[in-house]
């Protein structure tokens, strides 16, 4: 790049090289141009409602050898489809295809996944606006649709 500019008249060159030089951070491009909302299926939301496709098993990661339920979610806003983990004990048994679901971030390392579930990077919090850690506790019934 050369030498970095002097004297009195040189502060439209440090601005010059200052600018040009931020781009070779990754950090500065993926904000500057917006990619991680425009890659994030929740559009930069921290939350968005979706409707349940299918119920599905994914076999945890190694060491670990369980099937964690989780569902297929088509998001009402986009209509982009991703899979949601289903916390707490019989949880899947609640939530039926069809039924409009709230998922937001399982909270991973930058956005990933999170634990032994690979892939999945959102969690389910509430079924029919109904939250999902009462109707298991049995603080309240299934609403019908």
């Amino acid at each position: 790049m050369g030498k970095k500019s002097r004297g009195l008249g040189a502060a439209k060159g440090l601005q010059k090289r200052r600018r040009k030089s931020r781009w070779l951070s990754e950090d500065y491009v993926r904000k500057t141009l917006r990619l991680r909302t425009k890659s994030d299926p929740l559009g930069g939301a921290s939350q968005a409602k979706g409707i349940v496709l299918e119920k599905v098993q994914l076999e945890a990661k190694q060491p670990n050898s369980a099937m964690r339920k989780c569902v297929r979610v088509q998001l009402i806003k986009n209509g982009k489809q991703v899979t949601a983990f289903c916390p707490g004990d019989g949880a899947t048994k609640v939530i039926d295809e069809h039924d409009e679901v709230m998922i937001e971030c399982i909270g991973g390392n930058m956005g990933r996944s999170k634990g032994d579930i690979p892939g999945v990077r959102w969690q389910v919090t509430k079924i029919n606006d109904q939250s999902l850690n009462a109707l298991l506790r049995g603080k309240i019934e299934k609403a019908r649709k």
